[in-house]
C-alpha cells in the first residue's frame, strides 16, 4: 500500500486503534489522535511521542495536520465513534480520505502473507501465543494483537525484517472482511454482536465470507466445523483441531501437574510429548494445540515451540493471577461471553478443587445481556457465590427492564448480591474468600487493582 503522511486516529485509545497508530509511526508517519478519555493505552501513546486529545474541539487538532493538504491526511475512525463526531465533520468537510480501523488493517495485511486469527473468543490468546512463538523460533513477524502481552508489555509487535504478519480478526462490524489471510484460524462462533447481525445464521455466514477469504491453510476448532462448512459450500479443506481430536491436530494426555497442564501435541506429522503450558485454563491447551499447528507451519522447529509454550505467560486480563495469598486467590478474566465464563470458571474449578468460588461479573451491552440471559444465568450458576455489578453500556442506551437486577433473578443460585461499583471493595473485605474472580469486558478492569490490595492486605 502507499504510504500515507499523516495519519489521524478517532478513538486512539482503543487496543486495535493503538496497534496500528504505533505501526504506522514506526513507519515513519506523522501519527495523532483523539480518544474520549484517557487510558493506560493512550498515555503509552503520548510518551511515545505521539499527540493525544481528550476534547473535540477543532483547535485540539496539531498544527502540522491541519495546514497538512487533507487528500495527504489519512483519518482512520473506530465504529464505536459515532460519524457525528465533530472531528469526523471536520474531516469530511476538509476532504480527507477516512477509513475504518478495519479497512486499515485490511491494506497493512496486503504487504505480506498474514495468519488471521477468527472467533467469538480464544482469538487474542491464540494470536499472542502465536506471535510468541514465532518470536521464540526466530521467524522475524509484525503482530497486532487484542491484548496486552504479559512477555512484551504491548499489544503490537514490530519487526523491520517481518516476513509474516499475525492479526486478530475481529468478527464485531464485520470487519475482519477487510482482510487478505493467507492461513487463518477460527477458534469459536458462538451467537455474539447480535445488534449488529440481527441473527446467529447472519453471524455464521459472515465467518463463512471469511473462511472464504482464506487462500491457505484453515485451521477451525472441532466444535464450529461443520457449521462453517454449512454456510460455506467450497470450504472443503478445513482442519479440524481440539482436545483428542481424531482428525486433525490435537492434545493428547491432558493433565494437570502442580497447577500447570501437561499435554502431547499431535500436528504436523508429528508428536511433541509432555509440553508444559505456562497459562493455565483447560481451553488454553486448545488455545495452544491452534497456534503450535501454525507456528510449525510456518517453520518454528518443535523445541522452539516448547520453549515459547512453557514461558508464554499470558495476554492482560485473560485468566491473570492478580494477587495470591495463603487464604485468598484472585484472577481477573476478559469473560463476557456465556461460553467464556464457562471456560474460565470449569478451569478454576479444575486447578483448585473443592475451594469456594467467588465471582464478581460486570455484564457488557444491554443487548447481549438480553440475548443471551438465560445462557448468562447458566454459566454464573456455577459459581459458589456472585456479586453482580451493574451492565457496563459502552455504545448502548439502555433498553428497558433489561438490568442487572433482572438477570439476577434469573441465576439458578441463592448466593448472590447485587453491587455498585464503589461498594464493591467494603462489601469483599467482610466476605469469606478463597477463589475470587473478576469477569467482564467493561470497566472493572479499573476495579482490579484495589481488588488486589484488599487480598494482598488481608493475607
Amino acid at each position: 500500500m502507499e504510504r500515507p503522511s499523516f495519519l489521524y486516529f478517532i478513538g486512539i485509545g482503543g487496543i486495535g486503534m493503538s496497534g496500528l497508530a504505533r505501526y504506522f509511526r514506526r513507519q515513519g508517519a506523522a501519527v495523532a489522535g483523539y480518544d474520549r478519555t484517557p487510558s493506560e493505552l493512550s498515555g503509552q501513546l503520548s510518551l511515545e511521542g505521539i499527540e493525544v486529545s481528550y476534547d473535540t474541539g477543532l483547535s485540539n487538532i496539531p498544527a502540522t495536520f491541519r495546514d497538512a493538504d487533507p487528500a495527504k491526511v489519512l483519518v482512520v475512525r473506530t465504529p464505536a465513534v459515532p460519524m457525528s463526531n465533530p472531528l469526523i465533520a471536520y474531516w469530511r468537510q476538509r476532504g480527507a480520505p477516512i477509513k475504518k480501523r478495519s479497512e486499515v488493517l485490511g491494506l497493512v495485511t496486503q504487504d505480506r502473507p498474514t495468519i488471521a486469527v477468527a472467533g467469538t473468543h480464544g482469538k487474542t490468546t491464540v494470536s499472542t501465543m502465536l506471535a510468541h512463538l514465532l518470536m521464540e523460533g526466530g521467524v522475524p513477524s509484525n503482530a497486532f494483537l487484542g491484548g496486552i502481552s504479559a512477555n512484551y508489555g504491548t499489544n503490537v509487535l514490530l519487526n523491520s525484517k517481518a516476513v509474516v504478519n499475525v492479526v486478530e480478526a475481529d468478527e464485531y462490524d464485520r470487519s475482519f472482511l477487510a482482510l487478505h489471510p493467507e492461513n487463518a484460524v477460527v477458534t469459536a462462533m458462538d451467537p455474539d454482536h447480535l445488534d449488529i447481525y440481527g441473527t446467529p445464521e447472519a453471524m455464521y455466514q459472515a465467518y463463512a465470507d471469511f473462511a472464504m477469504l482464506v487462500t491457505g491453510r484453515m485451521l477451525v476448532h472441532r466444535r464450529v466445523l461443520a457449521r462453517l462448512q454449512a454456510h460455506a459450500s467450497r470450504l472443503r479443506d478445513a482442519v479440524p483441531y481440539g482436545i483428542d481430536e481424531a482428525d486433525g491436530p490435537h492434545a493428547a494426555n491432558v493433565a494437570v501437574k502442580d497447577g500447570a497442564y501437561h499435554f502431547d501435541l499431535v500436528a504436523e506429522g508429528r508428536v511433541l510429548p509432555d509440553l508444559v503450558l505456562g497459562m493455565p485454563g483447560r481451553h488454553n491447551v486448545e488455545n495452544a494445540v491452534a497456534a503450535s499447528t501454525m507456528a510449525l507451519h510456518a517453520g518454528v522447529k518443535p523445541e522452539a515451540v516448547r520453549k515459547g509454550l512453557a514461558t508464554f505467560r499470558g495476554v492482560s486480563r485473560r485468566f491473570e493471577l492478580r494477587a495470591s495469598t495463603e487464604k485468598i486467590t484472585f484472577i481477573d478474566d476478559y469473560a463476557h461471553h456465556p461460553t467464556e465464563l464457562d471456560a474460565c470458571i470449569r478451569s478454576v474449578k479444575e486447578l483448585y478443587p473443592g475451594r469456594k468460588v467467588t465471582g464478581i461479573f460486570q455484564p457488557h451491552l444491554y443487548s447481549r445481556t438480553r440475548d443471551l440471559a438465560a445462557d448468562f444465568a447458566k454459566s454464573l450458576g456455577q459459581l459458589d457465590e456472585l456479586v453482580l455489578l451493574e451492565i457496563y453500556p459502552a455504545r448502548e442506551e439502555p433498553i428497558p427492564g433489561i438490568t442487572s437486577a433482572w438477570l439476577l433473578e434469573q441465576v439458578p443460585m441463592t448466593n448472590k448480591t447485587l453491587c455498585t461499583k464503589e461498594q464493591l471493595v467494603p462489601l469483599l473485605e467482610g466476605r469469606d474468600l478463597s477463589i475470587l474472580l473478576t469477569l467482564g469486558a467493561g470497566d472493572i478492569d479499573r476495579l482490579v487493582p484495589g481488588i488486589a490490595a484488599m487480598v494482598n492486605k488481608r493475607g
